[in-house]
């Protein structure tokens, strides 16, 4: 071996994500003589041994596979870890899995795959407790969280049972197993998220703590009965993505400046829109994490409570036993809180307490399903506030969505074609001295041109103006003029301005945007 004098070290954020393919490579072999492989260049095999001076195994690789060997020295620990990642059970494809899982339980339950009645369930509990099915799910599991899926959807049809994963938004499909595995899958998710396996004609929510990929990630698992059979949905909640950064979120400097000064006041109601997977949540912790002080109770009521905020008093919603969002509003507002945050406003009663609380010296954070900023202050009169209280407590709204970000490894120039340009309102000339980027697909976006999301924003402060078309209980497209000349920049407009920055592109903006 020519490499014996030139061994370097290798630490363990140097060794590869994924696993270098070698034809018939025995992990056996590899933990006995303690190697991992790092590379593999033209005729070159790169491995991180714990002893270097092991010239038996060095000869034998470059006996088997006809290579240079060239060797560096690794620590034993990292490389033990590193075989079992790379090349462990846990590493086994999705497809393979399916395989194994499929021959296991096609031996138990024959080619129907059919599993009903009273004496089948202590059977479906051990299906789905057999290595084969809780591999499959944990391999699910973590293909998604490497992708940076937020959800998870195992969803049967009427002859197929397909996974899909939300990534950045959109859905995307995953291997997707045989039809007779969906029981055994669905009975292992509701195994671990401690949700009653019999139950399949009712609606159910559990939560499940793992960890995944040496992190603790928490997942929100909720089924649903359909025609044939239970849709399983996880979400999952990354604390490591929760980006606690309101310019990291997609402020512009002007909006967040005005935003900053509206979340300083001392009371008063203000609400963030938008539709669900809008960010809405994430601009709330956001927003709680800037102003949460030693001097500020926080009281927040959620359903369901996402992230644990420190020093934030965090009460989960639960109708079951009567605690809702007006029935734990009234009890907080006892709680002599200074900052109180309601998951929702769903009803004219956690309305008129929201907007009671607001008036008693409470600073409160609230979230409405409306398409605009304006759209929430008629949202709010149709559930029957009375516009003389609405107007003297909401101090601001804030409309989101979110875009996808082009990916930064495949980023290239284009020039979008005239109808787009013509959607934006701009004409094929002005575009000229505009630089358009789009990602045209790579390893690290998945070959979808994207990675992560930003936030495009339209906030609206309501100032004297706008009070007054609240207590002429105006409509949302007049209260919208009125903004608009006092200049309101909307969704759209935000979005444009994230296009021209080379963030995003048209078919984004309008993919999350309505025309106004």
């Amino acid at each position: 071996m020519n490499n014996e004098n030139k061994i370097s070290h290798v630490s363990y954020q140097d060794y590869p994500k994924e696993a270098v393919v070698l034809g018939n490579l025995s992990v056996k072999f590899m933990k006995q003589s303690r190697f991992v492989p790092l590379y593999l260049k033209e005729d070159t095999l790169g491995i991180a041994m714990a002893e270097p001076g092991d010239i038996g195994a060095t000869e034998a690789l470059k006996f088997a596979y006809g290579l240079n060997i060239e060797t560096s020295e690794g620590k034993p620990e990292d490389i033990a870890e590193a075989i079992e990642r790379l090349y462990g059970a846990g590493r086994q494809s999705i497809e393979t899995i399916i395989q194994e899982a499929d021959k296991n339980i096609y031996a138990d339950l024959g080619e129907s795959g059919a599993v009903g009645g009273e004496a089948d369930i202590a059977h479906l509990r051990d299906l789905a407790s057999e290595a084969p099915i809780i591999r499959l799910v944990n391999r699910l599991i973590l293909h998604a969280v490497e992708l940076r899926a937020s959800d998870i959807h195992f969803e049967p049809f009427e002859n197929e049972f397909k996974v899909r994963y939300r990534i950045d938004g959109v859905l995307h499909e995953a291997e997707s197993p045989p039809s007779r595995l969906q029981a055994a899958i669905i009975s292992r998710v509701k195994i671990m998220s401690k949700l009653d396996i019999a139950e399949r004609r009712l609606p159910q929510d559990g939560r499940i703590k793992l960890r995944v990929a040496d992190k603790e990630t928490d997942f929100r698992v909720s089924t649903v009965p359909t025609i044939f059979g239970e849709s399983l949905v996880m979400r999952i909640l990354d604390r490591e993505n929760l980006v606690l950064d309101l310019e990291k979120l997609g402020f512009p400097p002007d909006m967040l400046s005005r935003y900053n000064e509206l979340i300083a006041q001392p009371y008063g109601m203000i609400l963030v829109t938008g539709p669900t997977g809008s960010g809405k949540t994430s601009t709330l912790y956001t927003t709680l994490a800037k102003i949460n002080s030693s001097e500020n109770k926080i009281i927040t009521l959620e359903d369901p409570v996402e992230y644990q905020m420190r020093g934030v008093n965090q009460i989960q919603v639960n109708p079951k036993i009567g605690l809702t969002f007006a029935g734990g509003l009234r009890s907080i507002v006892r709680q002599d809180p200074d900052i109180i945050l309601v998951g929702e406003i769903r009803d004219r009663e956690t309305a008129e307490i929201a907007v009671q609380s607001a008036l008693t010296g409470h600073l409160l954070f609230s979230t409405l399903h409306t398409n605009d900023a304006a759209g929430a202050i008629t949202r709010l009169l149709d559930m029957g506030v009375e516009h003389f209280l609405l107007s003297s407590t909401l101090l601001g709204i804030l409309a989101q969505r979110l875009v996808r970000v082009i990916c930064p490894h495949c980023k290239t120039q284009i020039m979008p074609d005239e109808k787009l340009l013509r959607s934006m309102n701009l004409q094929a000339g002005e575009a000229e001295s505009i630089s358009f980027f789009a990602g045209t697909g790579c390893e690290e976006c998945r070959s979808t041109g994207f990675r992560g999301r930003m936030g495009i924003f339209e906030y609206l402060p309501v100032d004297a103006d706008i009070r007054k078309e609240i207590n002429e209980k105006s409509g949302t497209e007049t209260i919208r003029t009125a903004a608009i000349r006092k200049g309101l920049v909307t969704l759209r407009q935000d979005g444009w301005r994230k296009v021209r920055e080379g963030v995003t592109t048209i078919p984004e903006v309008l993919r999350v945007t309505l025309e106004m």
